[in-house]
């Protein structure tokens, strides 16, 4: 049902330039709750810029899509007639990256990475297509810092690491 929910607000969204990636309802007795999870719309991008930030989603811009998506609920009736709870959010740092979109949505941010078939690497996304990501690990007192160019299909997936000071060039 998430996924039909989803694929039914991608057009009420795209006017906003944001995607659900993902809706789900869970139930506990007679109640139910409807999470999406909405961010920013990357297929609207220039395909030759792949290093440039992508500011996160605003308060104002979620609470936007938490009208987008209740009106669109409300209009195409896809809960039916019981009641639910809607909760509409941005993913946060603690979701999984997986694929080219949520990539590139962190040009910028120092994210840990396990990999298919090698080792783990966390360094800084500075760039990102469709097929590869580009990071920089930090220098240590054994190594420099290395850039490293992996296909967007070797990284099973990511995390966001927080950075309460960044150390600067």
């Amino acid at each position: 049902m998430g996924d039909d929910i989803a694929a039914a607000l991608a057009a009420p969204l795209t006017a906003l330039s944001i995607v659900a990636v993902e809706a789900t309802v869970t139930t506990a007795g007679t109640r139910r709750v409807l999470r999406v999870l909405v961010d920013r719309d990357v297929s609207r991008l220039d395909p030759a810029d792949s290093t440039s930030p992508v500011p996160p989603l605003s308060l104002d811009e979620v609470a936007d899509a938490t009208r987008v998506v209740g009106d669109s609920l409300d209009r195409l009736d896809l809960m039916g007639e019981r009641p639910y709870t809607l909760e509409v959010s941005s993913p946060g740092v603690s979701r999984p990256l997986n694929g080219y979109a949520a990539l590139r949505r962190n040009v910028g941010r120092l994210v840990a990475f396990t990999v298919k078939d090698g080792p783990a690497v966390t360094g800084r996304v500075l760039a990102v297509t469709e097929d590869e990501v580009t990071v920089e690990t930090r220098a240590t007192k054994k190594e420099k810092a290395q850039r490293l160019t992996m296909p967007v299909a070797r990284v099973r997936s990511g995390a966001v690491q927080v950075e309460f000071s960044r150390e600067t060039d």
